[in-house]
């Protein structure tokens, strides 16, 4: 789906201020799914114009999308602060709390899905279950070179590190991308909780990965550690381009449906 074509966002306060762009649609009588993107990505770049939206609504959905803190239409702080785990978890149940909400299906990338995992556990039974696409263990920006990136963003200096360089040029490439509130989003969040096996959310979870990714393996340990778990590899895909995949839509649109009942057994016969 086109952002053109994308529906107008309405405005969530969070409770330290920031304004948090949600979008919602559907009939908000169906189940709901809750989704969040992943960094220097949004609402319409992730879900609307790769086709998630439309499946989800297809399966019979209510979807809500919103768009992170220093993403998209959201309000984009420059200070590191302003972006910890916390409360960026609290984002999403305020968001929930505004729609009335008792119960939602999560799916979040990348960030995304690392801000699912801490709601899964924060949450409980309101995530009733969740699929985590490109989700590692630790923390997979801890290499971002943040004084390099900073001075190239203030004075042009060229940036050496390789990992810093790729997320840097990603962020250029979505139009409206803040690229110093980005920075101060990978320096909020480091030394915060991180996915472990110690901390695996009880809920329900697919987690899905590329198979070209080079977190594959590490994204297998943690399914492995989760109670409820079941993996799912992306076909031919990188950590960049798997939210497009038509395999990883379907996949994760039947995990969502719910479990038919089972037929009760046919009583015997005495004849």
């Amino acid at each position: 789906m086109s952002p053109r074509t994308a529906p107008p966002h309405r405005f969530v306060t969070s409770t330290d201020g920031v304004q948090i762009a949600t979008y919602e649609l559907g009939d908000p009588a169906h189940p709901t799914v809750l989704l969040v993107h992943g960094f220097a990505s949004s609402a319409v770049a992730n879900w609307y114009a790769t086709g998630w939206t439309r499946d989800l609504l297809r399966a019979g959905f209510h979807v809500i999308a919103i768009d992170q803190r220093g993403h998209g239409a959201s309000d984009k702080p420059h200070s590191a602060s302003a972006y910890t785990m916390e409360l960026l978890v609290a984002d999403v149940e305020l968001v929930l709390d505004g729609y009335l909400i008792s119960e939602a299906r999560y799916v979040g990338y990348s960030l995304g899905a690392r801000v699912g995992w801490a709601a899964a556990r924060a949450f409980g039974a309101r995530i009733s279950q969740a699929v985590l696409g490109g989700i590692p263990d630790g923390d997979p920006l801890k290499r971002f070179q943040i004084a390099d990136a900073r001075a190239h963003l203030e004075h042009g200096t060229e940036v050496t590190d390789h990992l810093t360089g790729v997320y840097l040029k990603m962020a250029k490439t979505l139009p409206g991308n803040d690229l110093a509130a980005l920075v101060a989003l990978v320096e909020g969040m480091r030394g915060g909780p991180q996915p472990s096996a110690d901390n695996a959310p009880a809920q329900p979870l697919l987690f899905a990965t590329g198979s070209e990714d080079r977190i594959l393996a590490a994204s297998r340990s943690l399914a492995a550690a989760a109670p409820q778990a079941s993996f799912f590899e992306i076909p031919g895909r990188t950590h960049f381009n798997a939210p497009p995949s038509r395999a990883f839509r379907d996949a994760a649109v039947d995990s969502l449906r719910p479990a038919p009942l089972s037929s009760p057994s046919p009583e015997l016969s005495h004849d």
